[in-house]
């Protein structure tokens, strides 16, 4: 075990030929299911002999060229570079006029996301020129020793730029992830908060460690104390892993979760197996009449790089106060 995981590290060749022979095998058994049960619900309706031999090879063709498409459209869009997604959010009480904040998720830099997908994603995060970035888990999906030189760009993000763990930080090493995240520049929120701004006009940032670290023993998950220095009366941004954490911060302030961890699915039809686990799959939500969350579907992919009604992201969050009608 120990030598095949070295040479699927050490050739990312090998693990693109691996990981797209495994996504492809989803995709042919997708196709291979919705066939066969054509075939089986077809065979129930009467029809003549010939006009059944027509319809089955029109529907073999039609099949063929489905299954063609569909494989063709998950590399392309797997392969393509993120495309901008600008969610407008409102907020009460929100002190800025106009507040930014470009969302970095699930980059997954690692076997075959190198440092110039890191490159492109950072010049195109400084164009948008954001008040704020922030990286919401899964940036790593090596251990820091083999992608030290992939993160580099990182350092050349221009806006003040946050990070919490993400559930693939855990398997590779949270702690030196963290030393490094933090050479970089970048600051990470463990159950912790910042304040934006100042005691006058300002919001309480969140940042809440995955529940992952639960299973692990290590930097385990605490809605308490990441709230500890926050006040009731300010708005409030929590960024978190997982949708689902949505839930922990029940009867608190949050005017605005931010997401990644779904990958809006990746690949159709898996989305639904994903809408079992998470409460959101992809997009901007109420979740309560005074809780809103954005889950976006991350800028990289795990596994094949394929992606398939699910492409791949640079989220700008635009955040105004909200209109309050007397």
């Amino acid at each position: 075990l120990e030598v095949i995981t070295h040479v699927l590290i050490e050739s990312p060749r090998i693990y693109l030929l691996f990981s797209a022979f495994i996504g492809i095998t989803f995709l042919l058994f997708v196709v291979a299911l919705v066939y066969d049960l054509t075939v089986s619900i077809s065979r129930r309706v009467p029809f003549d002999q010939e006009r059944r031999r027509f319809i089955k090879v029109a529907f073999d063709i039609t099949m063929l060229i489905a299954a063609i498409s569909y494989l063709l459209r998950g590399l392309g869009q797997g392969l393509a570079r993120p495309a901008l997604n600008t969610v407008a959010v409102t907020i009460p009480d929100f002190p800025f006029n106009q507040f930014s904040i470009v969302q970095l998720t699930d980059i997954h830099v690692g076997r075959t996301i190198k440092r110039g997908f890191v490159e492109q994603l950072v010049a195109r995060t400084n164009d948008l020129m954001p008040d704020m970035v922030v990286i919401t888990g899964d940036l790593a999906d090596l251990p820091i020793r083999y992608i030290r030189d992939d993160l580099e760009p990182l350092r050349k993000l221009r806006a003040p730029t946050y990070f919490v763990l993400g559930n693939h930080e855990y398997f590779h090493g949270p702690q030196s992830i963290l030393k490094h995240i933090v050479s970089l520049g970048i600051r990470p929120l463990l159950n912790d908060s910042v304040l934006i701004g100042d005691t006058d006009k300002g919001f309480d940032l969140i940042g809440l460690n995955d529940s992952t670290g639960q299973r692990t023993g290590i930097y385990p998950d605490n809605v308490e104390a990441a709230y500890r220095k926050t006040q009731p009366d300010r708005p409030c941004i929590v960024l978190a892993h997982q949708p689902r954490a949505i839930d922990t911060v029940a009867g608190k302030r949050c005017d605005l979760m931010l997401c990644g961890h779904t990958h809006g699915g990746q690949i159709f039809p898996f989305g639904f197996l994903v809408m079992m686990a998470q409460p959101y799959l992809a997009g901007l939500h109420w979740h309560t009449p005074d809780q809103q969350i954005f889950v976006s579907r991350g800028a990289g992919y795990w596994g094949p790089p394929l992606r398939v009604l699910a492409p791949s992201e640079i989220s700008r969050i635009v955040i105004r106060p909200a209109v309050v009608n007397a």
